[in-house]
């Protein structure tokens, strides 16, 4: 039986070298050691896991299919292994160099962004924020990702069985072309089904919360044009026959309302809850609930107290 104490720690770093690289002449260059040790290393994983990671294809490497698997893998892990070795007992904000991760939309960026990142700075002047955009696949393996992730910000909805906080609340509404024949009087159910929209996030496997309860109630947006952005819906919408979805706040974004009209959806579709999303491993960690509670504190200047619980 394969055990983690029968391994060296040291050939997680070599094998990501490999799998990133896909040489061993260029992981060797990377780590600093000499091309015979990687080889010599590429043949204890090959024992390992029963399968050549590398091998030549004509004049070349490549991965087999499972050094493919493994690439995105590896560099989680090895995030994972330097956030363990990175973590202090005693955790000073105004001392840690650490960078931290979040996973979120460009809308919520762009509501929180900015005051989240003074608040960081002012409290932690030498951490670091990096923003990593939403996408369907961090969705879908929320709880690998965020081995090695801080946090993920995405509406109540998308993500399960993770600890989580409610981090702020806002309301739907249908924007269109303010020539549009609806932009005076708002659409009707009618126009959410026959007129053309654009979506954001949408897929078979995911898309809005709105969305999801559109269909719940039977109707099916006629998709026109699919975005992976909330940002690029007001090029698409402006001067055309399409609507869409938007969260509210959005429109408070600098330049979003331009052209646009904005009317309250002909249907309940309930509120958009915004939370945050963090592993259990991290429940803990003094410079993890930093980051949180940073988050809560932004989201509290800028959107107000949330409601109370019901």
């Amino acid at each position: 039986m394969r055990t983690l104490a029968n391994l060296d720690l040291n050939l997680l770093v070599t094998l990501d070298a490999i799998v990133q690289n896909q040489s061993v002449t260029r992981a060797a260059e990377q780590l600093g050691v000499t091309q015979p040790a990687v080889s010599a290393a590429l043949a204890r994983l090959r024992r390992h896991f029963g399968d050549e990671i590398l091998h030549r294809v004509g004049n070349r490497y490549q991965l087999t299919p499972f050094g493919v698997d493994l690439r995105q893998r590896t560099r989680l892990a090895l995030a994972g292994v330097e956030r363990v070795f990175g973590s202090r007992g005693i955790f000073e904000a105004t001392d840690t160099v650490r960078e931290f991760s979040v996973v979120v939309s460009d809308y919520a960026t762009a509501i929180l962004g900015r005051r989240l990142t003074d608040l960081i700075t002012a409290h932690a002047p030498h951490a670091r924020l990096r923003f990593m955009p939403t996408t369907p696949d961090h969705v879908a393996r929320a709880e690998q990702m965020l081995t090695a992730l801080d946090v993920m910000l995405v509406p109540h909805g998308f993500v399960t069985d993770l600890p989580n906080s409610e981090v702020f609340r806002d309301d739907w509404v249908v924007v269109s072309d303010h020539g549009h024949r609806v932009a005076r009087d708002g659409p009707t159910v009618d126009d959410l089904r026959t007129l053309p929209w654009v979506l954001v996030y949408h897929s078979q496997t995911a898309s809005t919360p709105a969305a999801r309860q559109l269909r719940m109630i039977g109707i099916e947006p006629r998709a026109q044009v699919i975005t992976e952005s909330f940002l690029t819906v007001r090029s698409l919408v402006v001067g055309s026959d399409r609507i869409a979805l938007v969260p509210r706040r959005l429109l408070d974004v600098p330049g979003m309302r331009d052209g646009l009209t904005a009317h309250r959806p002909p249907v309940d579709l309930g509120p958009l809850v915004q939370a945050m999303w963090w592993h259990p491993v991290y429940d803990h960690e003094p410079e993890h609930r930093f980051l949180r509670e940073m988050i809560l504190q932004a989201a509290r200047e800028v959107c107000g107290p949330l409601p109370p619980a019901e």
